[in-house]
């Protein structure tokens, strides 16, 4: 079974995104983190998240989820439906690990079901039109938090995932 992890860069006030760009300054050390720690593995995208990517898509391979698309134009990517669909291409390419990296809808489409939350609480409050879905404390436990200059990185496992 693939254990999926979602990675997100979110604001004190839950905003992850403004029409589709991140809305605080560029924060190179939590962008470095974030790609060193997708790099080697698949990840779960919405179609819009993808192609803003296009120019250095992340990680080994790219399973993007959507509606309206079958095929994309990328060798590494491959096109789902729904989460089990996601699940099962993360498994046929060998994967023990899948990030899932957004967009909104695509982290709210998955929270019931990722193991772990990798979150940079980025400082600061930001308007924006994309939040971090919420979730229920008693079904989390924060395992590690790492302070940096402008973020924390917080790793979360849901209780009882193993």
């Amino acid at each position: 079974m693939v254990e999926l992890v979602s990675v997100a860069a979110v604001a004190e006030n839950g905003v992850i995104g403004d029409d589709g760009e991140l809305p605080w300054p560029s924060i190179p050390e939590d962008k470095r983190q974030y790609r060193d720690r997708i790099a080697n593995h698949p990840v779960v995208l919405g179609r819009a998240t993808f192609e803003s990517m296009l120019d250095d898509l992340p990680g080994s391979a790219q399973i993007v989820l959507s509606r309206s698309v079958d095929a994309v134009d990328a060798d590494t990517a491959n096109v789902a439906g729904d989460v089990a669909e996601a699940v099962a291409i993360a498994e046929s390419l060998g994967a023990d690990t899948a990030y899932v990296i957004g967009g909104g809808a695509i982290y709210e489409l998955f929270q019931p079901h990722v193991d772990r939350m990798a979150l940079s609480r980025v400082r600061g409050e930001y308007e924006g039109d994309t939040t971090y879905p919420a979730w229920d404390d008693a079904d989390w436990e924060l395992i590690e938090s790492t302070e940096y200059d402008r973020f924390t990185l917080e790793e979360w496992v849901r209780v009882g995932a193993e």
